[in-house]
């Protein structure tokens, strides 16, 4: 991977963007196939099976592709530690937010990362927000807390665990993309993507599997599309692009791009489920959509 500067804002890269939107519009779509796919099958069983899946998928390819799967010496412990945040920590705190959330709640509040990237990122990578970028980061966050708003989430204890859970995947996440900045990962990418997943997601399909006690049986043809498409999509292609977009962009434009998500989320979800999408709603999307524009443009 390239080497991260120190101070100052690196050039954006083209090819870096079309990487985020990818995984962000994948993330976003995934939100209301979990919601339904745990109308049959249990969170943590579920993602964590999907993820390792996908982790052997993508081992699979970087092979057939020439990549080696070997990990250099001396980063066993870096990526264990940015795999468990970003992608373990992510996986398992969404999966059981959507117990208590819509999917489009779950979409919001689960994207608060670039708070997080942003109160670290500066500290250890050195990266400064301007003042442009930080404005387009209030006001996207603003149109994020009328969407929170306008989607009737209430102060009610009935929710409030969905609502912790959805908060520690995003601060897992930030924590994870700060740190995958800050460490050199010296993989291919598809080698990388393929380790992340399979270490984040093991332990939690182990502990779903234990627990949970899944059946086959009970997933209908629309849940094992679910399942594929969190296998291929979600785990595969985004995760791919997530990386090659971190390769590429500063951790906070990254992190910004990835508001997008709710957008996407909350979108999908009213057309999939069927989930309330008032006006306030629309008018919300739109802001976060143009302040995110603003903000990769600044």
């Amino acid at each position: 991977m390239t080497a991260v500067p120190v101070a100052g804002r690196a050039p954006l890269s083209p090819l870096g963007l079309a990487f985020l939107v990818v995984a962000s519009t994948g993330w976003g779509l995934n939100f209301p196939i979990m919601k339904f796919l745990l109308t049959e099958w249990p969170p943590l069983s579920s993602r964590g099976l999907c993820g390792v899946v996908g982790a052997v998928a993508l081992g699979l390819i970087a092979l057939v592709r020439g990549q080696t799967l070997r990990v250099p010496d001396g980063m066993w412990l870096r990526l264990a530690l940015v795999s468990t945040l970003a992608i373990g920590g992510w996986v398992a705190s969404m999966g059981l937010a959507l117990i208590w959330l819509r999917a489009s709640e779950a979409a919001v509040l689960g994207i608060t990362i670039p708070v997080w990237v942003a109160l670290v990122a500066w500290p250890v990578l050195g990266e400064r927000v301007s003042l442009p970028r930080a404005l387009a980061l209030a006001v996207a966050l603003a149109g994020i807390a009328a969407l929170i708003g306008g989607g009737g989430i209430d102060a009610s204890l009935g929710k409030l665990p969905g609502i912790l859970f959805a908060l520690a995947g995003a601060i897992c996440v930030g924590l994870g993309t700060v740190l995958t900045k800050s460490f050199k990962l010296a993989m291919p990418p598809l080698s990388l993507a393929a380790w992340q997943l399979a270490i984040g997601c093991v332990p939690i399909a182990i502990i779903g599997v234990l627990i949970e006690q899944p059946q086959l049986a009970a997933l209908s043809q629309f849940g094992w599309a679910s399942m594929i498409y969190m296998t291929l999509i979600q785990f595969c292609l985004c995760y791919v692009c997530w990386f090659a977009a971190l390769e590429r962009l500063p951790a906070a434009t990254a992190s910004i791009g990835t508001l997008l998500v709710p957008v996407v989320g909350v979108l999908a979800a009213a057309a999939m489920l069927r989930e309330p999408l008032s006006t306030g709603d629309i008018a919300a999307l739109v802001v976060t959509f143009a302040a995110v524009a603003v903000a990769l443009r600044t």
